[in-house]
């Protein structure tokens, strides 16, 4: 059996070749950025392991005997789903690795926004040493923070928010009642974005939230607002952000991204000069034990289906068996 690495930004995978050795699996690596590079990659192989490369109907069309798409991380909007369903190929992710950091990462570019602790640092290496010099700072214990998506990361979120702020309310439209939290009050989306203080946004990317957060969502914040994004990029309309940072000064007092729709972020984007921006290089996932997780999980998902015909973390349930020997 043959396994395609189909792109990977680590200097390292020794991780995954050591898993698919152990199990007898043969290891192509590559590095795809399109379709074409996919099929012309992956010939006689049974498996994707994909962290940005596109999978979808041309794919699985082109090679028929793919029958699992792993996906390097919780999300899997590179991967068509709807089309691997279509031609029996099962889809699965890596959805509980990295919980605790991108929680963390996101309440830690939250609190550096509120206390102004990035811009106070550029003061004091430009010689401004004062309290005030980065403006207003509210106090977080009168705030109301917001989540949008709640499941594993925003749950984690939220809980560790409860403590620092008055109140917390969520959105999320897939979540019965019952698994809301008690210390978090379910609000309506619109509701989020003119109710909180501060939101945090923690909700996959597919056809529902792809530039959900845009122009008309943030005009609806409170003034002095502050807005983090740890999940994907494309679910802030980033150029609408920009707009509104740039022609409603007041709206927006801080902003935090990890991601966003393109990167790296181009050399010139406006939001660079911003000091209103914290930006940081789609790292909230990362610490060391999170990245072998991750690796380990999203190769481990191809080995239990080539043992058992299912994986360890399926997103849908697909049809076909792996090769036998």
């Amino acid at each position: 059996m043959k396994v395609l690495y189909t792109d990977f930004h680590a200097k390292d995978i020794s991780t995954e070749r050591k898993v698919f050795q152990d199990a007898g699996i043969e290891l192509i690596e590559a590095q795809c950025r399109t379709e074409d590079d996919v099929i012309r990659a992956s010939e006689g192989c049974s498996a994707l392991l994909i962290t940005y490369a596109p999978a979808n109907e041309k794919v699985f069309s082109a090679r028929p005997e793919i029958g699992i798409c792993s996906r390097m991380g919780a999300g899997y909007d590179t991967i068509r789903v709807a089309d691997a369903t279509r031609h029996g190929v099962w889809v699965a992710n890596s959805p509980d690795y990295g919980v605790g950091e991108v929680s963390t990462h996101a309440l830690a570019m939250m609190l550096s926004l509120i206390r102004g602790v990035v811009r106070f640092d550029h003061d004091v290496h430009q010689g401004n040493w004062h309290y005030s010099s980065t403006g207003r700072i509210p106090r977080a214990s009168n705030m109301t923070v917001g989540v949008l998506g709640l499941g594993r990361i925003g749950k984690r979120f939220a809980h560790l928010a409860r403590n620092l702020f008055k109140r917390v309310i969520a959105h999320d439209p897939h979540l019965i009642d019952g698994d809301f939290p008690a210390y978090v009050e379910r609000v309506s989306l619109d509701e989020l974005f003119s109710q909180a203080d501060a939101i945090s946004i923690h909700t996959l990317l597919n056809d529902e939230t792809k530039g959900l957060v845009d122009a008309r969502l943030l005009r609806q914040m409170k003034p002095g607002s502050y807005l983090v994004n740890t999940s994907r990029g494309a679910v802030v309309n980033v150029p609408e952000l920009r707009q509104v940072l740039a022609q409603d000064a007041d709206r927006l007092a801080g902003v935090a991204l990890d991601v966003l729709p393109e990167e790296p972020i181009k050399p010139h984007d406006p939001l660079l000069a911003d000091r209103r921006v914290i930006l940081s290089p789609h790292a909230a996932f990362y610490s060391v034990e999170s990245e072998i997780e991750l690796r380990r999980k999203a190769a481990m998902n191809i080995v239990t289906w080539a043992r058992t015909g299912r994986p360890d973390y399926p997103v849908n349930t697909g049809t076909k068996k792996p090769p036998t020997a």
